[in-house]
């Protein structure tokens, strides 16, 4: 096993490194940005209204409700990420590495428009009439020809297995040793119940999934939130120096001090950058999943939709978790037993613990954490069936639900150091053929966004207007005719 842990450990290092996914990421989030207009700080407003005000399109076609569709997907990104691996991000890479993920983030919100469109724009209808789409489909149906197929093919490979490991073992993990540690809470006892608790949501589908994200995404971000924001407020007169601390470093690098490791300028991009999508997952193409089961009225609207999960995911939740950890000093300190560097697993609840009077702040990053990654455990498990229904058909959906719950028993039982390396791999190689169909679908992209936006700019636009304005236009007509299609 250590063998294993060690050949996974290198294989991410390449894949997450300076000449692989990294310079993808940035350089597909750049070019779609300057190809769309900057439709991420141009449309951040109306689309911030349509998802979390509006919240849905009338009599449009679709399983769950754009503003369900979006917390599905924030279900699945709102996680660990957000604790610990800002942490990890700040512990390596210094304070420089929050930089970076918000450059990520960023830039990733035009390729989390992009994906989200697609996965509308060529979703169709499985046998069970549940729409279904994302990167397993628009590769194979945007890009004629085997290489489509073939991009499409390694997405939905790669995809099924991260949901068991990003998506669902290391969440457990996560969950199980967070509550052992917190309130003795026995391992088996926590995996057990969220095992029976996970299959009694997945059972129901997607409505049953978006019903539960709906409910409690919204309200554990808030709770999480609020009680960063209070931390900030008591330390408001170190915030503008940590703002300081954050943009000079990320051009400078960290020296050591103390118990920090040294790090340079290139770990400090690295880490923000992979720890920004581990967060995020801008350009994974996951969210165009969730997304594809949206009632939409046109595949521009939920695109934006989409967009403002990595706005919420990384500029607001990764942002405090940051700034409360550096405002508090955490993460330059060194832990009294071991002489060492504060570990990120509890560098957060630490941060937390300096600013919140009591055991508040252990609770508020406790139950912060359950509550994050037991969303994602949900979320992913949506990605993972979806991806099954592409490869084997709808009859193999129920039998990935229940295997895919065992499994969260098994996460919240054993050490999971393998999982984790096997994760970021898995994560890094879905992200690859995604980005390649993006680049390639560009055009396609722009081109259908341009034609809208300029007849619905404020995305006011009703069913009947937009039939009007769209009626003739080619993509509108393969859209059409795209849903109406079964995927057997």
């Amino acid at each position: 096993m250590d063998k294993i842990e060690s050949f996974l450990g290198t294989v991410g290092g390449i894949v997450w490194g300076p000449f692989m996914l990294i310079p993808l990421l940035l350089g597909t989030g750049i070019y779609l940005t300057f190809r769309l207009g900057g439709i991420q700080f141009l449309r951040l407003g109306a689309a911030l209204r349509l998802g979390l005000i509006k919240r849905k399109d009338d009599d449009a076609e679709g399983d769950i409700s754009q503003f369900q569709a979006l917390t599905t997907a924030m279900a699945a990104t709102v996680g660990t990420g957000n604790i610990v691996g800002v942490a990890t991000a700040i512990g390596i890479g210094g304070p420089g590495a929050l930089f970076w993920m918000w450059v990520t983030a960023l830039l990733g919100m035009a390729s989390k428009y992009s994906e989200a469109f697609l996965g509308v724009r060529f979703r169709t209808t499985d046998t069970a009439g549940e729409k279904s789409g994302g990167p397993q489909y628009y590769l194979e149906r945007g890009i004629p020809g085997g290489f489509g197929r073939f991009l499409a093919l390694a997405f939905a490979i790669f995809a099924v297995c991260a949901s068991f490991g990003i998506g669902n073992m290391t969440q457990g993990n996560s969950i199980a040793s967070n509550l052992e540690r917190s309130f003795a809470v026995p391992t088996w006892v926590t995996g057990a119940v969220l095992a029976a608790m996970t299959l009694v949501v997945l059972v129901g589908g997607i409505k049953s999934i978006g019903r539960v994200t709906a409910g409690f995404v919204p309200a554990m971000i808030l709770f999480y939130v609020l009680g960063a924001l209070y931390i900030l407020a008591v330390n408001i007169g170190d915030v503008p120096a940590a703002f300081a601390t954050v943009f000079s470093e990320a051009f400078t690098g960290s020296s050591a001090v103390g118990g920090f490791l040294g790090s340079t300028i290139m770990i400090a991009v690295q880490y923000g950058v992979a720890r920004g999508i581990f967060s995020n997952e801008s350009g994974m193409g996951s969210a165009a999943i969730a997304a594809a089961s949206a009632q939409t009225t046109h595949p521009v609207r939920q695109g934006l939709v989409s967009m403002t999960q990595t706005f919420i995911d990384t500029i607001i939740v990764v942002s405090c978790t940051g700034l409360v950890i550096i405002t508090t000093g955490v993460w330059n300190q060194t832990d009294p037993a071991t002489g060492q560097q504060i570990s990120a697993a509890i560098m957060t609840g630490e941060a937390f613990t300096h600013g919140l009077p009591g055991q508040w702040g252990h609770w508020i990053v406790t139950v912060g954490l359950v509550l994050f990654a037991y969303s994602t455990i949900l979320g992913w498990a949506y990605y993972g069936e979806r991806n099954v229904e592409r490869l084997v058909g709808r009859g193999g959906v129920m039998p990935f639900r229940v295997l895919f719950s065992a499994v969260v028993f098994f996460g919240c039982t054993v050490q999971l150091g393998v999982v984790w390396n096997f994760s970021d791999v898995m994560n890094g190689l879905m992200a690859i053929p995604n980005l390649i169909g993006l680049l390639i679908l560009s055009g396609l992209i722009a081109r259908e966004t341009r034609h809208y936006l300029r007849h619905d700019p404020k995305l006011e636009a009703s069913r009947a207007e937009i039939e009007a304005f769209m009626r003739g236009q080619p993509g509108w007509e393969d859209w059409k005719a795209s849903e109406r299609s079964v995927h057997r």
